[in-house]
């Protein structure tokens, strides 16, 4: 027996707010790609989310060469539909490297920060203030 097994799949990691994506990229498939045992366009149910989900496939022109198959939690729809992106870019720079370059150009590799802003004591919202009555 060979010490180095071969590795079928690329496995990454995404997130977007709260949402985490956890992809196996498998290379030489038909484009078949699976949320939480759920087709895509089943899982994402709106047009635009399952757009997203998948846009760095389309950013390096790959849609037909991988299988994928995603675990993701957490979050909402949206959250969850970018975190897929974000994760499915990390596995196709891991698959090939000169992919970076065009992934990083569309903003695919770059994790989205922005958190929803905690409630603060003494006011309604994060941001909102109750109102002022000066007499």
């Amino acid at each position: 027996m060979s010490a180095k097994a071969k590795i079928d799949f690329i496995r990454a990691t995404g997130r977007r707010k709260t949402a985490t994506a956890s992809v196996r990229l498998y290379p030489g498939g038909t484009g078949k790609i699976t949320v939480n045992g759920k087709p895509l366009t089943e899982y994402c149910y709106h047009e635009g989310l399952s757009r997203t989900a998948v846009s760095p496939l389309g950013t390096i022109e790959v849609t037909d060469q991988f299988d994928a198959i995603v675990k993701v939690n957490g979050g909402g729809p949206n959250g969850q539909a970018g975190a897929i992106r974000h994760s499915l870019a990390r596995a196709l720079e891991k698959h090939d490297p000169e992919s970076r370059v065009p992934l990083k150009k569309a903003g695919h590799l770059k994790r989205d920060p922005r958190q929803k802003e905690r409630k603060k004591p003494g006011q309604p919202g994060a941001r909102k203030r109750f109102q002022f009555s000066k007499r």
